[in-house]
């Protein structure tokens, strides 16, 4: 960006693209909330708080101090409602109004945090969805936005309200800038990023690896599904992979906290998200655990994924 362009704030960009007001107001909280937790990671407790997530995980103190703030911060703030509230740090969903309120939100606070010991990126996600979280509908139906948040050398912000998907970093002043507009995944890229044991992988997951290396695809994998999805996306394409196993065939990550998020956010951007057979936003999702297999990235590198993971 030009240094002597008018920087666009996050709340100017939400108003300029036509965002509904109540959406907008949410959208421009949860990235304040992101401010804080940006600040906590400054200070990097590392230490585990003695507890366990929803899914029987240990828990960093920031696990829960994030969960905190972003909780907290929903249920206190007057000036827009908010009905649901669920977060992958808890096993429930919380009622925060019941005034019929329109928007309801779900966060994965800190995801990657077992990286935070050996100082790498971790980020946040968010899903704001239109009445309960779980309505019985399609992701694609539900999704009003979603957004994640990158916690490394700079703290950026990607989001889409299904006007294309878009980036901020937060400036020394506190606020969240447009860095690029309407980010755009090439058809076909040069980077992988493979999650899951390679021992564990299934026979046509495993060819489907076999055919990137072949074609000389560069490996690219942190471990964290915040860096790894946003180097695709702005990379501007690759395919990120985290497969059924044979130890765990629904794979490892979350439907509603990480996987439809993201998939909104990539095909915001001309990416495709599936699950090896069907779109990851035309899934509906049951429960709080609900877990998926996961490709997302360049049309090309997904559809040749659904062609390995589908022949017979």
């Amino acid at each position: 960006m030009n240094k002597n362009m008018v920087k666009i704030n996050l709340r100017a960009h939400l108003s300029n693209h036509g965002v509904e007001e109540k959406l907008r107001r949410i959208i421009a909280h949860v990235a304040d909330s992101a401010k804080y937790i940006s600040l906590i990671m400054r200070e990097a407790n590392r230490k585990l708080a003695g507890t366990q997530n929803s899914f029987g995980e240990d828990q960093l103190e920031l696990d829960v101090l994030a969960d905190d703030i972003l909780k907290q911060r929903l249920e206190y703030e007057t000036s827009f409602g908010i009905g649901e509230f669920a977060s992958e740090e808890q096993d429930t969903i919380k009622l925060l109004s019941t005034n019929g309120e329109r928007y309801s939100v779900t966060v994965d606070p800190l995801d990657g945090s077992s990286l935070v010991d050996v100082n790498l990126a971790v980020g946040t996600f968010i899903g704001i969805h239109e009445g309960k979280i779980l309505s019985g509908k399609p992701g694609r139906e539900t999704l009003a936005a979603a957004m994640y948040v990158v916690y490394g050398p700079l703290t950026t912000l990607v989001y889409t309200a299904r006007n294309g998907t878009h980036e901020f970093v937060l400036d020394p002043t506190g606020n969240f800038v447009l860095s690029q507009e309407n980010l755009t995944l090439k058809d076909s890229g040069s980077i992988y990023s493979p999650g899951g044991l390679r021992s564990e992988w299934l026979p046509k997951h495993a060819a489907f690896i076999d055919y990137l290396e072949a074609e000389g695809y560069k490996l690219r994998y942190s471990g964290g599904l915040v860096p790894d999805a946003n180097q695709i996306i702005s990379k501007g394409g690759g395919i990120f992979t985290y497969p059924a196993l044979t130890s765990a065939r629904a794979g490892k990550l979350r439907l509603l906290f990480e996987e439809q998020p993201l998939a909104l956010i990539v095909e915001g951007a001309g990416g495709l998200a599936t699950n090896g057979v069907n779109d990851i936003l035309d899934l509906v999702p049951e429960a709080l655990e609900q877990r998926s297999p996961f490709y997302m990235g360049s049309r090309i590198e997904v559809q040749m994924a659904r062609r390995y993971l589908t022949k017979d």
